[in-house]
């Protein structure tokens, strides 16, 4: 799971993420925080997110996150040959489809760039993000991703649990 609060300032942030990964931890669930590195740490979450403007995975290793997981978006071949060369555990790509959680100022780029990072990235595991739906998800995985990032289709049906239990029903 991800904790997204980009508008959140540092201290609430933290507050949050310690309280999730408290939550979380009994479960065995993962939480990975998003563009800080510091507050991952602090809060003793088990990774990183970082975008496109955010520090290069070298630099999050460098700060102290040697052992943590480490996630990096990519929107073209190059950014993902780029991430080649960086300490990433895996390299998030999209958006897939069109989506409105969030403007990262690329088009879709849809399954044929999932396929060529899939075939590129050597091992390193590929993550379908952007406009991931229950009804696209599978075609995503089937073109090489490892996994996917859901957003807001887990809220469609106003009942998220079930919704996450339809996907996880879904990609078995």
């Amino acid at each position: 799971m991800q904790v997204r609060a980009k508008q959140l300032p540092s201290g609430p942030l933290l507050a949050l993420c310690e309280e999730i990964v408290g939550a979380a931890t009994p479960f065995g669930a993962a939480i990975v925080v998003n563009d800080r590195p510091d507050v991952a740490r602090m809060s003793a979450a088990t990774g990183v997110h970082v975008g496109q403007d955010d520090m290069p995975p070298k630099d999050v290793r460098a700060i102290g996150a040697p052992d943590m997981i480490v996630g990096w978006s990519r929107h073209t071949m190059e950014q993902v040959g780029a991430a080649m060369s960086e300490p990433v555990d895996y390299i998030a790509v999209g958006p897939v489809f069109a989506t409105h959680t969030k403007q990262t100022g690329y088009d879709p780029v849809g399954l044929a760039l999932i396929r060529a990072a899939a075939h590129r990235a050597r091992g390193i595991p590929i993550v379908g993000i952007g406009g991931i739906t229950l009804d696209n998800a599978r075609s995503v995985l089937e073109a090489g991703a490892s996994g996917v990032a859901v957003i807001s289709d887990l809220l469609v049906t106003g009942d998220p649990r079930g919704r996450t239990a339809a996907y996880l029903r879904a990609l078995a």
